[in-house]
């Protein structure tokens, strides 16, 4: 049953324009591809974790990571530490460039994340959790977000309690993927704490973790009642899927897939971007990895997958791989003419 749309979601001022959200992904949602899914129909994207130091910004990772330039509003940046004043002095930093909310980074696996005792290492320090929202809250004037897990483990789901230290400190939205720190992305998320953590505060909740498909987004909202879902990697290779849920959740039915042509155009676009964003060399490169997951997504031969990526990574030019991704639409029907005989290398 279509959603209401009357009552979409807010983070303070900033109200979204529908319930779909994309989830920050270090090494996945630089600019290029925050773009690209905004215009294909998220309601906001958030960009790659930025270090709460500012001593590495001068890095070229950070700068290219801090590059909101020419993106329309809000323009969210998420940061990650594990000292409440340094947090907060990158927020103030970050808000004077131009952010116009801050998303704040307890969820992240990653070990050399947590190591530093920093991402979904946090959630095991309730009071220094409170101390850092506290300091981020009021080091600035814009919104401030928070993104968790579940818990650290099985045995410490301490959800409920975050999110209530959250709504006191003054957060503005959580997002919670469904799982703990200790399961990664292994297995299956679950959506019995987001559920629980929704019940308990009345600030909006994204329910972020396996949101791969229209009826899997409508099927979260409805049992969890969160405010929007948050999709992560479901988006990689795929942003249709953002106009897709969308559709769905607005008129209860499938949006026509994309046609041969759009497929082409989008993913020859994203290419151009990425090396205009990074430069030939690291564009190329980085290049690689998000072909490799729209044949994953889209070409129904895994085989052949496997050969394409491989002969696509050998590529060593824009011009090579915007010849190849051409060359994969020659002939169209849902690219199923993708083996490696009708390609060419040139």
């Amino acid at each position: 049953m279509p959603l209401d749309a009357s009552a979409l979601p807010s983070i303070g001022r900033h109200r979204l324009p529908n319930r779909v959200i994309l989830a920050p992904m270090a090494g996945v949602t630089d600019r290029p591809f925050r773009q690209l899914c905004r215009r294909l129909g998220a309601g906001l994207v958030v960009g790659e974790m930025v270090t709460s130091d500012p001593s590495l910004w001068h890095t070229r990772k950070s700068r290219l990571r801090m590059d909101h330039a020419g993106e329309p509003g809000p323009r969210a940046v998420q940061i990650a530490g594990g000292d409440a004043a340094m947090l907060a002095e990158a927020a103030r930093l970050n808000a004077d460039q131009g952010a116009e909310i801050i998303d704040i980074n307890m969820g992240c696996p990653a070990k050399k994340v947590c190591n530093k005792a920093a991402g979904s290492a946090l959630l095991r320090d309730e009071r220094l959790v409170a101390e850092i929202l506290d300091a981020v809250v009021a080091a600035v004037d814009v919104p401030v977000t928070l993104k968790i897990r579940t818990g650290w483990c099985d045995a410490s789901r301490n959800g409920e309690r975050i999110a209530r230290l959250a709504e006191d400190a003054g957060i503005q939205a959580l997002a919670v993927h469904g799982r703990t720190r200790e399961q990664r992305y292994s297995g299956y998320a679950e959506y019995d704490t987001i559920a629980a953590i929704k019940a308990a505060v009345s600030i909006p909740v994204f329910a972020n973790g396996d949101i791969d498909s229209p009826e899997k987004a409508a099927r979260v909202l409805d049992y969890t009642g969160a405010d929007a879902v948050m999709v992560g990697r479901g988006a990689q290779g795929n942003p249709w899927l953002f106009a897709e849920i969308d559709h769905y959740l607005s008129h209860g039915q499938r949006l026509a897939a994309p046609s041969t042509t759009q497929r082409r155009e989008v993913m020859l676009d994203h290419l151009a971007t990425l090396h205009a964003f990074y430069g030939e060399h690291m564009g190329v490169r980085i290049a690689r990895k998000h072909l490799g997951w729209y044949l994953a997504r889209h070409a129904p031969d895994p085989d052949a997958v496997k050969t394409l990526r491989a002969r696509f990574n050998g590529l060593e030019s824009p011009q090579a791989q915007q010849h190849f991704v051409d060359q994969l639409f020659r002939h169209p029907a849902d690219m199923r003419p993708m083996t490696s005989k009708g390609i060419s290398a040139a």
